[in-house]
C-alpha cells in the first residue's frame, strides 16, 4: 500500500483570483520540480492560488460537498439507496461504512488542500520578499484555507492527522500518519486565524475583483465560531472563556460589516442587494466567504442551481431537468412559519409524477450566460453575516445573558418578515415548538442557513450526545424520505476513519469508536 493514499497531488492548478474574469489563467506548477518552484513573490501567490483551487472541489468544500454535510443533518436525503452501490446513501442512512469510497474522496481532498496551504507557506519561508507586509498576507491566506479545512475535519473525525508543513515524500507522510487529539487541532486552527487578525494587512472586506480570497471579517468570524463550537465538545472547565472569547471575535467581524440592520440586504434574487442573485455575488455586504465559480465555463462553473432543479420546475436553471432534484426532508419543510419569506424562495413542491417532492430553489442562475447547459455563476457561501448575528445570539444565550440574545436573533426574523422572538412565543404554537430560546436560536439558524452546510454542525453543537440522539430518534420518519432515523447513535456524532488509511497504521490511527 502506497503511502500517498493520504495526501494526494502536490499541488492543484494555479488560480488567478485578481479578476473574476481571469480566474483560471496560471499554468500548472506540478510541471516543475517542487525544489526549484519558488523563485519569485509571483511563484508564492500562485501556490495561495492552488490552496484556494483545491477548495473548490465537490470532494472538498466546494458546492459538491453537501452529501457529506447536509445530507447527514435532517434538511436534506435520498429516495436512492442503490445509486453507486448505495455508498451515497450511507450518509443519510447513518450506516456509513469505513471502506465507503466517497468517504475517502472527502478526506483525500481535505488533505490535498491542507498539503497545498503548506506547500505555500513552505514557499513564503523560502522567498525574499521586498514589503514583509506582502509576505504576512500571503501567509494569512494560507493559513486561513488550512484553519478553514482543519475545522471541517476536526468536526467530522474528532482526532486526526495534524500537518503543518508541506509533505513531499512517503517517507515524510508516513511519519504523519497518526491521529492527534482534537484539542491540539483546535489550538492549531486558533493560531492560524490569529496569526492573520494580528500580523496581517489583509482588508476587513476584499474588493470585487479579490473575492474568494481571504480577509479580516472572515477571519474574525470563523474564530468565532471556533470558539463557540469548542465551548461545546471540549473540556467543560473552560467553556465560559471559550464563550467570550466567541463573543469577542463575533463583535469584531459585526463591527467590520458594511451595513447596518441585516434587511439591507433581501432575498429577492432580482433585487441589486439580493443575497444570493449570481449578478451580486461579488458586491453583496453580506457575504464574507465564498468559494467562486465562473459562468458560462464549461470547467469551472457552478452546477448547483440545475443539481438541486427537479423535473418540470423552471425557477432554478434554463437546464430542462430530468430528475428528482435534491430531495429536501419535509421535516424541514414543516419548521418554516407561514409567514416565513424565506420558503417561497428556499424549496418548492415538484408535482411531477417522477418527482412529487420538494427541491431546493435557493440557488439559482436562470441567465442566457448559464443558458440551457446550466453552465451557471453561483459561488459556494462558507460565512456570511446572518450566521454571524445568531452566533451571537447563541453565544448570549449560553452565557444566560437572554436579554442580550433577543435582539440578534429579531435582526434576522425580521428580515424573513416575522415578529421578535418576544411576540412569537406568545404564540401557542411556536412555544409549543420550540420552548426555550435556545431551541429558537435552533430553528432560526436551520431555516436561515438551509443548505449551506451549517445544520449538522449546528446540531452537534446545541445538544449533548445522548440528547442529539434523543431528538433524531424523535422524528416522523415518514417526513425524513427512506433514511432510518433509528440507525442513529453515539458513534454517528463522527465519521469513521477511511479503511484505506486506517490499515496504513492501525495503531497511530485508530478507528472511532462503533466502527
Amino acid at each position: 500500500m502506497k503511502k500517498t493514499i493520504l495526501f494526494t497531488a502536490i499541488l492543484a492548478v494555479g488560480l488567478n483570483l485578481t479578476s473574476c474574469e481571469d480566474f483560471l489563467s496560471e499554468d500548472n506548477p506540478n510541471k516543475i520540480p517542487v525544489e526549484n518552484y519558488f523563485t519569485t513573490e509571483n511563484d508564492v501567490e500562485r501556490a495561495v492560488y492552488g490552496a484556494y483551487m483545491a477548495l473548490r472541489s465537490g470532494s472538498c468544500m466546494g458546492e459538491g460537498s453537501t452529501m457529506y454535510t447536509e445530507e447527514r443533518s435532517d434538511n436534506t436525503g435520498r429516495l436512492d439507496n442503490q445509486s453507486s452501490a448505495g455508498e451515497p446513501f450511507q450518509f443519510t442512512d447513518f450506516s456509513l461504512l469505513p471502506s465507503n469510497t466517497y468517504l475517502k474522496s472527502h478526506w483525500q481532498a481535505m488533505y490535498k488542500t491542507v498539503n497545498n496551504a503548506n506547500f505555500a507557506l513552505k514557499g513564503i519561508q523560502t522567498v525574499t520578499f521586498s514589503d514583509e507586509k506582502e509576505k504576512d498576507n500571503y501567509e494569512a491566506e494560507a493559513r486561513f484555507v488550512r484553519a478553514l479545512v482543519y475545522f471541517d475535519i476536526v468536526r467530522k473525525w474528532g482526532d486526526a492527522p495534524l500537518v503543518t508543513s508541506y509533505l513531499a515524500t512517503p517517507a515524510e507522510i508516513e511519519a504523519h500518519t497518526f491521529r492527534e487529539d482534537k484539542k491540539k487541532i483546535y489550538k492549531q486552527i486558533v493560531e492560524d486565524l490569529e496569526f492573520g487578525i494580528e500580523k496581517s494587512t489583509l482588508p476587513n472586506h476584499q474588493p470585487e475583483g479579490n473575492k474568494g480570497r481571504a480577509n479580516k471579517a472572515a477571519m474574525a468570524g470563523l474564530l468565532g465560531k471556533v470558539y463557540l463550537t469548542m465551548a461545546h465538545v471540549l473540556d467543560t472547565q473552560n467553556r465560559k472563556e471559550y464563550l467570550n472569547s466567541a463573543k469577542t471575535y463575533l463583535e469584531m467581524c459585526l463591527g467590520m460589516k458594511q451595513f447596518n440592520r441585516l434587511n439591507e440586504v433581501t432575498y429577492d434574487d432580482n433585487a441589486q442587494t439580493g443575497l444570493f442573485a449570481v449578478a451580486n455575488k461579488s458586491t453583496c455586504p453580506e457575504i464574507l466567504f465564498q468559494i467562486v465559480y465562473k459562468q458560462g465555463d464549461k470547467d469551472y462553473h457552478s452546477s448547483i442551481a440545475a443539481d438541486n432543479q427537479s423535473i418540470g420546475i423552471t425557477c432554478n436553471s434554463q437546464y430542462p431537468s430530468k430528475g428528482q432534484g435534491t430531495y429536501v426532508n419535509e421535516d424541514l419543510v414543516n419548521e418554516y412559519e407561514a409567514t416565513d419569506k424565506r420558503k417561497a424562495f428556499s424549496v418548492v413542491y415538484a408535482d411531477n409524477p417522477k418527482a412529487m417532492a420538494y427541491c431546493i430553489t435557493k440557488f439559482r442562475d436562470t441567465s442566457d450566460a448559464a443558458g440551457t447547459l446550466a453552465y451557471g455563476g453561483n459561488d459556494w457561501i462558507i460565512l456570511r453575516y446572518a450566521d454571524v448575528i445568531l452566533m451571537m445570539a447563541e453565544v448570549y444565550e449560553a452565557l444566560g445573558e437572554e436579554t442580550k440574545a433577543i435582539p440578534y436573533l429579531d435582526e434576522v426574523r425580521e428580515r424573513a418578515g416575522l415578529p421578535g422572538y418576544i411576540e412569537s412565543i406568545q404564540n401557542t404554537d411556536y412555544r409549543s415548538k420550540y420552548p426555550t430560546l435556545k431551541l429558537a436560536i435552533l430553528h432560526e439558524r436551520r431555516v436561515e442557513l438551509a443548505f449551506e452546510n451549517q445544520r449538522w454542525y449546528d446540531l452537534l453543537r446545541f445538544f449533548t450526545i445522548d440528547e442529539l440522539v434523543t431528538y433524531m430518534h424523535a422524528k416522523d420518519p415518514n417526513c425524513y424520505g427512506i433514511s432510518n432515523l433509528q440507525n442513529f447513535n453515539e458513534k454517528d456524532i463522527y465519521y469513521p476513519i477511511p479503511y484505506d488509511e486506517w490499515k496504513l497504521n492501525p495503531e497511530g490511527m485508530y478507528q472511532n469508536e462503533g466502527y
